[in-house]
């Protein structure tokens, strides 16, 4: 297997789950600065069986999609894009919060700055929808403290866009996209927008044809200050 591919494979696994390369390295009883070299250096070359065998099980992965042999002793490369290897993990696209998007989809012309790994099985717990439905997008400003923070991480269901159940929503407002609680009155069938953050407005009594609704939001992630 190419070992450029298993080092961003490692890279984004690391990300994905907050770490760091001198916990990893430590975790693999090496100096602080072992994984880091691999990633960024290439050095070693390939991960020794042990190296390789202990990452898996810390990830939850097969130890092929770190180079390590299938069954039938071949490696397995991955499929390009938003891509699954084995079941072990999916590839989530994420975008930033200010992309311009058309009605009630993420824009095709709008490039990821990044692919974050997750398990499949987790995601398979957060939403119903494939995860080529799934796209990950930075929170910006206060008016959804203290539920979201600036710079929190979204991960949303492009799918869900009827907002018959109350939740946060991501929806386009001209050419920005906003953060915001929505809440369906049973009654009227009528939407209330809201902020977390008192001290922004709620916008009550909305028609649900005029929302141009991008997706739900299903996780948060944030880094610890």
């Amino acid at each position: 297997m190419d070992s450029t591919a298993i080092r961003t494979r490692l890279d984004a696994l690391i990300a994905s789950r907050g770490e760091d390369y001198a916990s990893l390295s430590r975790l693999l009883g090496r100096n602080a600065s072992y994984v880091q070299q691999f990633i960024k250096r290439g050095v070693p070359r390939r991960l020794s069986e042990s190296d390789r065998r202990i990452l898996a099980s810390h990830f939850g992965i097969a130890e092929h999609l770190l180079g390590g042999p299938t069954e039938e002793g071949r490696a397995i490369l991955p499929r390009p894009g938003l891509a699954r290897a084995a079941d072990d993990y999916v590839l989530i696209p994420q975008y930033q919060v200010r992309a311009s998007a058309g009605p009630g989809a993420l824009p095709d012309a709008e490039a990821p700055t990044a692919r974050i790994a997750f398990q499949a099985g987790f995601v398979r717990d957060l939403a119903q929808s494939p995860p080529e439905a799934l796209a990950i997008l930075s929170v910006e400003g206060d008016s959804m403290l203290p539920t979201l923070a600036h710079g929190d991480q979204i991960l949303i269901d492009t799918h869900d866009q009827s907002a018959a159940r109350d939740g946060i929503y991501v929806l386009r407002v001209d050419d920005a996209l906003l953060v915001k609680r929505l809440s369906l009155n049973p009654a009227s069938r009528r939407l209330t927008i809201h902020s977390d953050n008192d001290a922004y407005p709620s916008w009550p009594d909305c028609d649900p044809s005029a929302i141009h609704i991008i997706g739900r939001v299903v996780w948060v992630g944030r880094k610890l200050t």
